[in-house]
């Protein structure tokens, strides 16, 4: 079984930060006298604690997502009779690929890539459509499908990818990919409603590669 994704804080170090591998974090607080860090498991509370101060999570379990009782009040559970979708990239742009999972048992119903030259907004805009596609073939009209990435939402939405990556040699597969996503949205209407993953609550997305 893959280990479980971690992210490290360090408040006092070579370097401070947020890093997301022990590597770097190594780096940063080897031979550091007086050195302050801490691993969490997701990036968005690991963000939040570096606005903190070490005292704040000193003896403290990280290793549990804090959850944040009042907004998942606000909010409540996710509808886990949907899909999920996510992008993974490494570098930007960089290589990119994308994928759609169940979200209530995670299994993974497709997955393309990787792309040269893309980028993450890329690959979840194009996890979107192929989503949204995906559910029109099986005749899932109304089902909903999350994404944790408020930009694709809103490039889907819009019916238009707005990277400022342009065109070239590496890229000509994904810059196709992208136009029949447009193409697609502009011939075709959907029920199923587009729902922002609320990683801050619920933790990662289920479709999350886990090396982000």
């Amino acid at each position: 079984m893959a280990k479980n994704k971690k992210y490290y804080v360090v408040w006092n170090g070579k370097t401070k930060g947020v890093f997301n591998n022990w590597g770097d974090c190594k780096k940063n607080i080897d031979g550091f006298q007086g050195a302050q860090y801490k691993s969490f498991t997701s990036k968005e509370e690991a963000e939040i604690a570096f606005t903190k101060s070490y005292n704040d999570y000193k003896g403290v379990n990280t290793q549990k997502p804090v959850i944040d009782k009042a907004l998942l009040a606000k909010i409540g559970q996710p509808n886990i009779n949907s899909i999920s979708v996510d992008a993974a990239c490494s570098g930007n742009p960089g290589l990119m690929e994308y994928r759609g999972v169940n979200t209530q048992t995670k299994q993974q119903l497709f997955i393309q890539g990787p792309f040269k030259d893309g980028t993450n907004n890329i690959g979840e805009f194009l996890a979107l459509v192929h989503g949204l596609a995906y559910l029109q073939k099986a005749g899932k009209f109304e089902l909903p499908i999350y994404s944790d990435s408020r930009t694709a939402i809103a490039w889907v939405k819009a019916k238009q990818c707005r990277t400022k990556i342009m065109p070239n040699e590496h890229n000509k597969i994904l810059y196709d990919l992208i136009k029949r996503g447009e193409k697609w949205l502009q011939e075709n209407t959907f029920k199923n409603p587009i729902l922002k993953w609320e990683t801050k609550v619920w933790g990662e997305i289920p479709a999350d590669f886990g090396r982000k």
